[in-house]
Parts: C-alpha cells; structure tokens; sequence
C-alpha cells in the first residue's frame, strides 16, 4: 500500500469534464496546492476511457491515481463513465471523485452504487474551489492508503 504523496512522481489526475470554465478553475486550484499533480483534461466519457486505455494519441498517457468525474457529460453520461471504469478490473481500483453541479439524491445515490469514491457538489466560486482541492490533496494525496502503484494494462 501506498499514499500518492509519496510515489516518487509527480500525481496524475484525470478531469473529466466538458465545462472550460469549470476545468480552469479545478487547474488553478491543484496548481495552487502543495502536491506537484499534472491533470489531464477529458472533455468527453468516451476520451476519458480511451485516455485510461492509452488508446490512439494517448498511448503515451500516464495512469491516474484520482479521477475527477463530471456526470452531465456530451455523449457519454458521467454514470455510464463511472460504470464502466468500476467494472473494468485494469481501472476498478482508481478513486474516483464525482464533481458535478447536482445535488439531486438520485445522483448521489446512483453515483455511490456505481462504486464512486466520493461526491463533491461544485462550488460557486474560485475561493471554495481551492478548498475542495486542498481537502482532496489531504485525504486523496497524504492521508488515505492506495493500492501499490501498478503499471497501466497492454492493450494491442
């Protein structure tokens, strides 16, 4: 077992999310933050999963160690993103952090029974943004126990 914190690299984390706006601010925060992360933004559930399967242009793509997921996603919904990375053996064991703009019960519960590590209503403003980064580094980064760093599956 191992804290991201202390993998001799710099964090990956995956963004997944269609909103610019909302992906430059959750840049800002983690750039902002204590833990050196590189985030690699998905505008689509369907580029998120052929980033993790270093398919085509991203067959160079570092493996996550946290996944951020918006739900209302073009095309592919966050739901179905989240399914098929749980259910994925290769991927099932990346955190995954839903952070939507809902705060509706049926997507939380539903976010949850797919597995979802963790649901994050987004916030209104830069400031609160810098405080659910900071929050995500401490527990996701520094506190919380990881299975050992494994090396992203072969895919022909």
């Amino acid at each position: 077992m191992s804290r991201i914190a202390d993998r001799a690299r710099t964090a990956q984390v995956l963004l997944v999310e269609d909103n610019r706006g909302d992906a430059v601010l959750t840049r800002r925060a983690f750039k902002r933050a204590n833990l050196a992360s590189d985030i690699v933004v998905a505008e689509t559930g369907e580029k998120g999963l052929s980033i993790l399967r270093r398919e085509g242009e991203h067959a160079e793509a570092a493996r996550p160690d946290l996944i951020l997921l918006d739900l209302n996603l073009p095309h592919m919904h966050g739901q179905d993103f989240l399914q098929t990375v749980k259910e994925d053996p290769d991927f099932k064991r990346i955190p995954v952090i839903v952070l939507s703009s809902s705060s509706a019960d049926m997507d939380i519960t539903d976010s949850y029974d797919h597995h979802a590590n963790g649901y994050i209503t987004k916030p209104l403003d830069a400031e609160t943004y810098d405080d659910i980064v900071t929050c995500i580094e401490q527990y996701w980064f520094t506190l919380m126990q990881l299975p050992p760093d494994q090396p992203p599956p072969a895919y022909s």
